[in-house]
């Protein structure tokens, strides 16, 4: 799925609603909720913090889009085309940090068997 769709997407539902989009600071602070609850689950899986016992497992996946569900809301409601957003982001990063990291080396392709002996 495109962002445009996703945004487009989002935009249709949140249009059913009478109250609309939250202002910004609003879902700031969703968005400030919802990243410290993937926080909680990255925390239970991967970190010294697990959850209490009988407390449910939760799903990162869902949390990761709790959080894209929010920042599409507050792009739209800023009228803020995110592909667009996002592709000037990737094009600051691939500049500015071109030579920042060590870079993999390519990996040889493996070896091809040779052939069998014509006539065996």
């Amino acid at each position: 799925m495109r962002l445009r769709d996703a945004q487009a997407m989002v935009d249709e539902w949140i249009s059913q609603f009478e109250e609309g989009y939250w202002p910004p600071f609003v879902n700031l602070a969703r968005l400030a909720e919802e990243v410290g609850e993937l926080a909680r689950e990255l925390n239970d899986q991967f970190g010294p913090k697990r959850k209490k016992p009988g407390e449910p497992a939760g799903d990162i996946a869902l949390e990761l889009g709790d959080c894209l569900f929010v920042l599409i809301c507050m792009a739209n409601s800023l009228n803020i085309d995110l592909e667009d957003a996002f592709t000037r982001t990737m094009a600051k990063y691939r500049m500015r940090d071109a030579n920042r990291w060590t870079r993999r080396q390519p990996q040889a392709p493996p070896p091809a068997e040779a052939p069998e002996p014509f006539g065996r």
